[in-house]
């Protein structure tokens, strides 16, 4: 197996970190512009929080998420292709991670159900922690 396939994943993850970080912006920035709120008057994450509805603030809490358990993956990449352990297992378990993160990242920063949220979270923590065993194994 070609090595380097780790990093379709990897860089899918960067690209999302990418994605939900300008939406995080422009969502954010429109409601602030619309509501002519003060920039001053988010001077804290408290100020924040307390001035910024929930539905817009939530791009923002899934950007904290992105830097959380994907940390790990991409972490457990680079060893994976130093170590040249990459194989057909930890390609595909790689990829539900990717594929299970994003869909963690529009429901987070779209209508935020929290059953559906969990579930898709779970499933990409499940692919990540197998592939973290594996290595270790």
């Amino acid at each position: 197996m070609e090595q380097t396939s780790i990093f379709t994943p990897f860089l899918g993850m960067l690209m999302l970190t990418l994605i939900v970080w300008a939406y995080m912006y422009v969502k954010r920035l429109s409601w602030l512009s619309a509501n002519n709120v003060d920039p001053q008057d988010l001077s804290t994450p408290d100020k924040l929080v307390k001035v910024i509805p929930e539905e817009i603030n939530n791009p923002a809490n899934n950007l904290k998420n992105l830097f959380e358990l994907p940390v790990l993956f991409y972490a457990l990449c680079l060893y994976l292709y130093v170590t040249q352990q990459v194989d057909t297992i930890f390609l595909t378990a790689a990829y539900v991670f990717f594929v299970f993160r994003a869909i963690h990242s529009v429901v987070q920063c779209t209508f935020n159900k929290v059953v559906v949220r969990f579930s898709v979270y779970a499933i990409s923590s499940l692919a990540l922690w197998v592939m973290v065993i594996r290595a270790a194994l």
